[in-house]
């Protein structure tokens, strides 16, 4: 099987690979394509599946990109490497994003893709959970620092809980779900359509999960993330790469099947062909098309509901208006 050359993470975060030539000048290939490094949130799944289909329907060729996908090692280190000029794009948190322009990071977001948030409370259906009120009494792996965990007292008492009412048990991000399959909590916090399908596979029963935004949460996704130098010294480059990456996910969106083929064909270490069709399958309402907009095109009142919730539950300090972390000038409006 035919395999996407990508650059391992780790040596990405250390700096081994430069988003520019020593010249300053962004490296080219012989027929003058510009050579474009994007960086994951984590290792590949299926919402990363719109990438790949771009790929191989050659939407970035069409824009003279030629892009290289690396995994990632968390929506934090991806937004790190980008603001660190490690990484042309990342794709990225919105919650983190936040964090980090407030700590002093020079990037941006040019379009949030998953608009609805995927932050949930993820269970064995066989749990008997059907509404928040069913948590009382009940264990539930969280890790600490994350959006998920900060914003979770909040939530509980949004839906008529005490943080007493529920036993927080702190987990690595890699570890929550092994520990829900194994039975040491009864749920844990994370994104469900990333690790549902996961779970589903590995244990062979059924998952169920409580969405923030259902009840009463909503905080934006995942989406492209830019250093301001590159908006400021290539803005037709991203305008190009947001608008290859708004027709990928666009056309995905239609065809999960062919997605999520290109996805096995040309990623490295994915899930099983059924976990990332569940995965990309459960990631395109996310995108919250009803409206008729493109993909990654935002609201600004979305923005400022994930801002007051960040400021009111999270520590973002001296938050600012949505234009401090999001330009939504670069993509297509559909």
């Amino acid at each position: 099987m035919r395999r996407l050359a990508t650059t391992a993470v780790a040596l990405l975060l250390l700096g081994s690979v430069a988003a520019c030539g020593n010249d300053g000048e962004r490296p080219t290939t012989a027929d003058g394509k510009k050579k474009v490094t994007l960086t994951l949130n984590w290792v590949p799944y299926g919402e990363h599946a719109p990438f790949y289909y771009g790929l191989q329907k050659g939407y970035y060729d069409a824009e003279g990109i030629e892009l290289t996908i690396s995994a990632g090692g968390g929506s934090g280190k991806t937004i790190q490497a980008v603001a660190q000029e490690q990484t042309d794009f990342g794709w990225a948190d919105t919650p983190p994003l936040l964090k980090g322009i407030a700590s002093g990071m020079k990037v941006k977001s040019v379009g949030v893709f998953l608009q609805k948030g995927p932050a949930s409370i993820e269970f064995l259906a066989d749990k008997g959970i059907k509404s928040p009120a069913d948590l009382k009494g009940k264990t539930v792996g969280g890790t600490p620092g994350d959006a998920i965990y900060a914003t979770f007292p909040a939530w509980l008492k949004a839906n008529g809980l005490a943080e007493s009412d529920v036993k927080v048990v702190n987990l690595d991000a890699a570890g929550k779900i092994a520990a829900l399959a194994e039975g040491r909590v009864d749920a844990i916090q994370g994104f469900f359509h990333d690790q549902a399908p996961t779970i589903e596979a590995r244990t062979g029963k059924d998952v169920d999960y409580l969405l923030y935004a259902d009840w009463g949460m909503n905080m934006l996704g995942t989406g492209l993330v830019v250093h301001e130098q590159t908006l400021s010294e290539d803005p037709d480059l991203v305008r190009a790469f947001t608008r290859a990456t708004q027709r990928s996910w666009a056309e995905a969106a239609k065809d999960v099947p062919g997605a999520t083929d290109a996805m096995a064909e040309l990623a490295e270490n994915e899930p099983d062909k059924p976990v990332l069709v569940e995965q990309l399958t459960l990631a395109v309402p996310l995108l919250d098309l009803d409206a008729g907009g493109a993909p990654g095109v935002n609201a600004e009142a979305k923005w400022s509901e994930t801002i007051g919730l960040m400021s009111r539950y999270a520590g973002l300090e001296n938050a600012g208006d949505p234009s401090t972390y999001w330009d939504g000038s670069y993509g297509e409006q559909g």
